[in-house]
């Protein structure tokens, strides 16, 4: 698994510079993944939010702007650096991995944790859900978008439906092609690490693209229109 994660942090790296300066708007990402997953989050202004994985710090950006606290965390350095250098003076941004214990953060600092696209990188969620849980205030929110289970499994032509499997997709998006490796799961394991470990499922969104998505990539807006590509959740706290 070590090696997996690796090779990871090794495809952000090397994407780093070319996401961060496509991301404004790149369609799957500004026209699809954000404005559906900030859906989620009806009250910014004024909240405590961590943005897990945050990347080279957009929603960070969206975020501040709207009047939130905004800590955020990514396993790559030159992520966090660009989300720093994003948001220059505001936020607190580090390193760290999703999968080891979020010591550097008190129980119940935060109402919001917002992880967008990036749980699929794991092949076991339930220590990171574990930790949203503690970090998140009581009735908090867990906001998180992740690539949908049923276009993974057409995707990637798996056989294997109900395993948590790894695979692997080469993407040419980010300048030079480059490998991309993640875990394919069914729909309880998207599910049941949420529920099993302290929070209920408030709202779950199967998206659509929004208009602007359709000037910049046609095929693909059809297809989304069509069959899903991800799936966003927002999971609450419970008290018990």
């Amino acid at each position: 698994m070590q090696l997996i994660k690796e090779k990871i942090i090794s495809a952000y790296e090397q994407m780093a510079e070319r996401y961060n300066e496509l991301i404004d708007h790149k369609p799957h990402n500004a026209y699809y993944d954000r404005p559906n997953t900030l859906e989620l989050i009806p009250q910014i202004e004024g909240k405590a939010i961590l943005d897990a994985a945050c990347g080279p710090g957009k929603y960070a950006e969206i975020l501040l702007e709207k009047g939130a606290t905004v800590t955020g965390f990514d396993i790559s350095p030159s992520m966090v650096q660009l989300a720093k250098e994003r948001n220059p003076e505001v936020g607190s941004f580090f390193v760290h991995d999703l999968t080891m214990p979020f010591e550097m953060l008190e129980n119940e600092s935060f109402d919001v944790v917002l992880c967008a696209l990036a749980l699929h990188y794991l092949q076991d969620w339930n220590l990171t859900i574990q930790e949203f849980y503690r970090v998140l205030k009581p009735k908090g929110q867990l906001v998180i978008s992740i690539e949908h289970p049923f276009f993974e499994y057409n995707y990637f032509n798996s056989e294997k439906y109900f395993e948590v499997e790894h695979v692997k997709a080469t993407w040419k998006g980010f300048g030079t092609p480059v490998e991309v490796n993640s875990f394919r799961r069914p729909l309880s394991e998207c599910l049941l690490p949420i529920t099993n470990n302290g929070f209920y499922i408030d709202k779950l969104i199967e998206p659509k693209p929004t208009k602007e998505f359709e000037a910049l990539d046609p095929r693909h807006f059809k297809e989304l229109n069509e069959f899903p590509g991800f799936m966003c959740i927002r999971a609450i706290k419970r008290d018990d």
